[in-house]
């Protein structure tokens, strides 16, 4: 029989559309996470009819870490996924301690921890871009930390750690890092499922700096394939960049879905102020992950497009009562 997988974190976007995604290869999943379950619209593996495989856990990473070890050393799950952190950028400005303390000092405590298990065959911990700082072209995954944002530092601070456990323990670790994940159950503060969101209700979408931005967007289904192959065949220390070759704007992106729902850009959007410390584009070369591994993405833009629009007129009578701005929880 098959060891379960720990997914922490997997009441987030990313998390969830995990755990879905395993459900789909016939993986047992257990999961925590901070906050209990949200509205079924958010919980992409509760769309699933393998849903009876997958066991739900209310702990906190700050609080609750002796329940999490207690669960670890009962299910001796092979492999442990981490999608928990306060990820929100903007925000990490207003109160930075509260993304230390999760993204640094209990993230920090749960790997001393889970270096001493021995049955532990791989700990994916999914990282971010935004440790390189704003990026010229496309860069491979020895590109120098360059954080701009307290959210970048925490996150940067916590791979640095992991590192050394590696060259000190040989702790059996992976790193992912993805650029602009979307897909159905997305939060509605960010960028795709808001702005179609508004266009349907006719509120007026914010577009922070004009959307110059440069974005590689990439569909969720494509990160959970590669997060798997990675925790399965992915070589302990190292790191994987996970990206498609598309680049657009901010801008662009809104215009496309402006299009699909018949909407005209110029009444839809109001430009704004661009965001304190916004990295101006992430552009990520994946080729290690496409060589080493295998993997390649398989969800154009446009039909993910079609799938977050369908995934939001479906749910529309619950999406439409918010939240729609990002609610921290310290």
């Amino acid at each position: 029989m098959r060891s379960k997988v720990l997914v922490i974190g997997s009441n987030s976007f990313s998390g969830a559309s995990f755990v879905h995604y395993l459900l789909e290869q016939g993986e047992a999943v257990i999961g925590t996470s901070r906050s209990p379950e949200p509205h079924r619209a958010f919980l992409p593996y509760r769309w699933h009819d393998k849903a009876d495989r997958f066991t739900f856990y209310n702990y906190d990473l700050n609080r609750d870490l002796d329940e999490i070890m207690a669960l670890v050393r009962k299910e001796r799950p092979a492999v442990v996924v981490n999608f928990a952190a306060q990820s929100m950028v903007a925000e990490s400005w207003k109160n930075p301690d509260h993304w230390f303390m999760t993204n640094v000092v209990s993230t920090v405590r749960l790997h001393e921890r889970l270096r001493h298990c021995d049955f532990l065959e791989k700990y994916v911990h999914v990282t971010t871009p935004e440790v390189y700082g704003s990026t010229s072209g496309f860069i491979k995954e020895d590109t120098v930390f360059n954080p701009s944002t307290p959210y970048a530092v925490s996150r940067a601070a916590a791979d640095m750690s992991l590192r050394t456990f590696f060259d000190a323990y040989k702790f059996p670790v992976v790193f992912t890092r993805a650029a602009n994940v979307y897909g159905p159950g997305q939060q509605l503060y960010r960028i795709i499922p808001r702005t179609i969101l508004f266009i349907l209700l006719g509120r007026k979408l914010q577009l922070h700096g004009g959307g110059h931005s440069r974005r590689s967007f990439i569909h969720m289904n494509d990160v959970s394939n590669a997060t798997w192959r990675v925790a399965l065949e992915g070589e302990a220390g190292n790191t994987y960049h996970i990206s498609t070759d598309e680049i657009v704007t901010v801008r662009e992106l809104v215009e496309r879905i402006c299009a699909k729902l018949g909407a005209d850009f110029t009444t839809c959007v109001e430009v704004v102020g661009e965001r304190l410390g916004k990295d101006a584009a992430y552009m990520l070369d994946s080729s290690k992950l496409r060589q080493a591994l295998g993997w390649r993405d398989e969800v154009p833009l446009e039909q993910g497009l079609d799938d977050c629009i369908a995934w939001v007129k479906t749910n529309l009578e619950s999406l439409k009562t918010g939240p729609f701005d990002y609610l921290h929880k310290p």
